[in-house]
């Protein structure tokens, strides 16, 4: 059978409910026809450029009702969207886009000057989308993005290859590797995790979209991105809530701020809010015990939070402003839905770090063999059934990671992990010494090298350190080169004029050595120790 494919499933949600209301921000609200007719014109742009099935067009966009948008229309063109963090530096950025073969860029207008640098470098890329967001006029060698979407009055946009639910949603993921990795979703794969667990209307698995043209009789939870819509956790969530003819709301602001997410939650009534854990949770619950009758909250069913552990501390505070919702810990990743998940409501709580293992998951040993609970044996958590195909173009590391244990295809992104005597899951961190900042995974060796070529530094070591607002703040030991002092300021300068800002250290302490081996290994583990106590 061909499969769920998000564009088929939008399209019949715009049938069914075309004056209900899809996307808003800050300039309005767009229906689901609206949406639909000029994903259309963004589909039939992109087809014009001669592009061949399952291309990869770039998203380069602030979270918007354009990200979205330009989403459907490149699903119903039958092409593939590849995430772009809006915070790469250039080599990041021409890294990406080659590594993903985009023969098509949609950005805001913001990163206009940028990709007028890197433009004569990408020679794959065919066409430009650009989104006006106030920073100045459509450059000459782009196409605006509504005069594109205007074109969705000329019709349905149909690929000649079709398309099905072999399509793929491409997420590009920081993870444990250094640069960037695209994890191939089927769509099919994707809508069926999503649709498992979505609050209010549930399709059958093998169905189509004439199940959805026959069940959804109204209006679905209006949602609220918190995090990057770049990322999985904003994405997926805005997904489940679109396919149950729900509205996405996003923020107009480009850095978080709590009182304009409650500002929204106020007056649209949103339903359910995604996060990455305390960095965002955190403001949130300043802001409500600031002016805790400012602001009318009880239109919240549940508060999602991935890629990174948020307190129960933080949770149970939050309760006391509205008791009624859930807030929900997922233990998932890129390459892994369903890992498990802790559950905080009003009436339950759950310690931090503690999870509920997913319907399909267990823990595995270096053997493969099953975990058992109360052993105090340390393994990886890894699911089964519905995962991705693999990493774009990285055989070596799908290898790695999607495993057949005992006959049965499983994903294992490296999450360590206890079970415990009742089931519940012990998180320990990933087995690598990646660092989690606020949802964002960085590389420590790939700061380690920028870093090195600061020219006071001769060695330097980055470790992640507890820190009660972002998991893990990132923290640099440097080694001075002889007759060289070092300067915090000028150092962590040097990094965010070569790397993206949240790369960057916070802190830079000197050491008199980074003591490496003969073979050039670090300790790690000390290193932190020593940066953990110093700071």
């Amino acid at each position: 059978m061909p499969g769920w494919n998000f564009a088929d499933v939008w399209e019949a949600v715009a049938e069914r409910l075309p004056d209900a209301p899809a996307l808003i921000d800050h300039r309005g609200t767009r229906t689901w026809a609206e949406v639909d007719r000029r994903a259309d014109g963004v589909a039939r742009t992109l087809l014009d450029l001669g592009v061949e099935r399952q291309d990869k067009v770039a998203q380069y966009l602030y979270n918007s009702p354009e990200y979205i948008e330009s989403m459907f229309g490149i699903y119903k063109a039958g092409l593939a969207p590849v995430n772009t963090n809006y915070r790469y530096a250039d080599d990041e950025l021409l890294y990406l886009w080659d590594n993903a073969d985009a023969v098509a860029v949609v950005f805001h207008g913001a990163f206009a000057d940028r990709i007028e640098s890197l433009r004569g470098k990408l020679p794959g890329i065919k066409g430009w989308r650009w989104a006006d967001n106030g920073s100045g006029p459509c450059p000459e060698w782009a196409v605006s993005y509504d005069a594109a979407a205007a074109r969705g009055d000329e019709g349905r946009a149909e690929p000649p290859w079709g398309r099905d639910g072999d399509d793929l949603y491409l997420l590009y993921t920081g993870g444990t590797t250094g640069m960037p990795k695209g994890v191939m979703w089927r769509q099919d794969d994707l809508f069926a995790l999503l649709n498992r667990s979505n609050m209010i209307l549930r399709y059958p698995e093998d169905g189509d979209p004439d199940d959805v043209r026959a069940m959804l009789e109204k209006p679905g939870l209006v949602g609220l991105p918190a995090a990057p819509l770049m990322h999985g956790t904003g994405a997926m969530v805005s997904f489940s809530v679109l396919s149950a003819g729900g509205c996405v709301v996003t923020l107009r602001g480009r850095t978080f701020e709590a009182v304009e997410l409650l500002d929204a939650v106020h007056d649209h009534r949103v339903n359910v809010i995604a996060l990455v854990g305390d960095a965002f949770a955190k403001p949130i619950l300043q802001a409500l015990e600031a002016e805790p009758d400012r602001w009318d909250v009880s239109s919240l069913l549940a508060i999602i939070s991935s890629g990174v552990m948020w307190s129960e501390e933080t949770k149970q505070a939050l309760l006391r402003h509205h008791a009624g919702m859930l807030l929900v810990d997922m233990f998932s990743s890129s390459e892994a839905l369903g890992l498990g998940s802790s559950i905080s409501s009003g009436s339950g709580t759950t310690s931090t770090a503690r999870f509920s293992l997913g319907e399909h998951a267990k823990v595995i040993d270096d053997d493969g063999r099953e975990v058992q609970p109360g052993s105090g044996e340390v393994g990886r958590v890894a699911v089964k059934g519905r995962t991705p195909v693999g990493y774009y173009k990285d055989p070596e590391k799908s290898a790695r990671t999607f495993l057949v244990i005992d006959g049965e295809r499983y994903s294992v992104p490296g999450d360590y992990a206890t079970v415990e005597e009742d089931g519940t899951l012990r998180l320990l961190g990933r087995g690598s010494v990646c660092i989690n900042t606020g949802g964002e995974k960085v590389y420590p060796e790939e700061v380690e090298e920028v870093l090195k070529t600061h020219p006071a530094v001769r060695d330097a070591v980055c470790v992640g350190v507890p820190d009660d607002r972002w998991g893990e703040a990132i923290t640099a030991l440097v080694e001075p080169a002889v007759g060289e002092v070092v300067d915090e300021d000028d150092v962590i300068a040097h990094v965010k004029g070569r790397l993206a800002a949240f790369k960057a250290p916070k802190r830079v302490l000197v050491v008199e050595s980074i003591g490496r081996a003969p073979n050039g290994k670090v300790d790690y583990k000390r290193l932190k120790a020593e940066a953990v106590e110093r700071l």
